[in-house]
């Protein structure tokens, strides 16, 4: 209860001073590019993440699998990648920086 107190309060004395500033700059829309492309970056490293350590947990208990896992290890990060690639192509063309 306390921790949440703590949180609601940090919140409530940075939010007053950003809220007195005067307009201007750029909106927090203008950010979704970057942000969205963040977060696909970190969603690919978490998937691929865990697809490697499934696939090498899975080699360690029956070693006689490895060329196969292996195999399939490597086209299923590819193919994360290759998603990741388009998402933040995607990400980026919604980006309004290289147009102001």
């Amino acid at each position: 209860m306390i921790r949440t107190l703590v949180i609601v309060a940090g919140v409530v004395l940075i939010a007053t001073p950003v809220m007195a500033q005067e307009a201007g700059g750029r909106s927090l829309i203008e950010f979704s590019g970057a942000l969205g492309a963040g977060l696909v970056v970190i969603g690919a490293a978490m998937g691929i993440g865990k697809l490697a350590a499934a696939a090498f947990e899975s080699m360690a208990r029956q070693p006689e699998v490895q060329g196969r896992l292996f195999i399939s290890l490597i086209i299923a990060a590819a193919l994360i990648e290759g998603f990741t690639f388009f998402a933040v192509y995607v990400c980026m063309i919604q980006n309004p920086w290289p147009q102001s």
